[in-house]
This record gives structure tokens, C-alpha cells and sequence, in this order.
């Protein structure tokens, strides 16, 4: 053993073999540490509605499991869209026929 090594430093290494980011063993990298923004699967159930241009919006919502955080917004944003826009749909489509009126023309 070399002098300049002291015993105490080669009793802290015995104590701490070789972990990844020991600074006893300078060879192995630090492990990461973990990224609350990195993709994760949320596991929500979607449930058919019928609907087939609502179940399209809502089955678009599983694409935010695969993204960041940062990235949802957008898959959000998108989804809310269509939905919306299913919804003005709705409106805009032609009803039945007015019922006639009761009231005919009086002279």
C-alpha cells in the first residue's frame, strides 16, 4: 500500500464499495436522477361513448401518455378543440320540421 493513501480513506472505500456516482470510485457515472416531467401512463380508463367524433377526441387523449409534461398542453388543447367543435356541430345540424301553426290566417 502506498504511503499516501491514508487508512482511514481505505476504510471509508470497504464501507462504500464501488456505487454509481461514489466519488470513491471515479469511473462510474452518477445514476440520473428522476424526472418528474419525463412520460408516464396515467392508466385514466376512456369509456366509448357513442359518439364516434367524441370517442375519436378522447381516445387522443392517451397520446399525452407518451409525451412530457411540457408536452400536454398541447394534446389538451387539440382535444378541447374538437370536442368544442363537435359540440357546435351539434347546434349547427337541422332539427326536425317546426311543428304548423294552429293559428291560421284570420281575415
Amino acid at each position: 500500500m502506498s504511503d499516501s493513501v491514508s487508512e482511514a480513506m481505505v476504510g471509508e472505500e470497504a464501507e462504500n464499495p464501488a456505487e454509481p456516482g461514489n466519488p470513491a470510485d471515479p469511473g462510474t457515472p452518477a445514476e440520473p436522477d428522476h424526472d418528474p416531467a419525463a412520460p408516464a401512463l396515467l392508466g385514466v380508463p376512456r369509456t366509448p361513448t357513442g359518439n364516434a367524433e367524441v370517442d375519436a377526441q378522447l381516445e387522443r387523449l392517451a397520446d399525452a401518455d407518451h409525451l412530457a409534461t411540457d408536452g400536454h398542453v398541447e394534446v389538451y388543447e387539440d382535444v378541447h378543440r374538437g370536442l368544442r367543435d363537435a359540440l357546435t356541430a351539434l347546434d349547427a345540424r337541422p332539427g326536425p320540421p317546426a311543428p304548423p301553426s294552429t293559428y291560421g290566417s284570420r281575415s
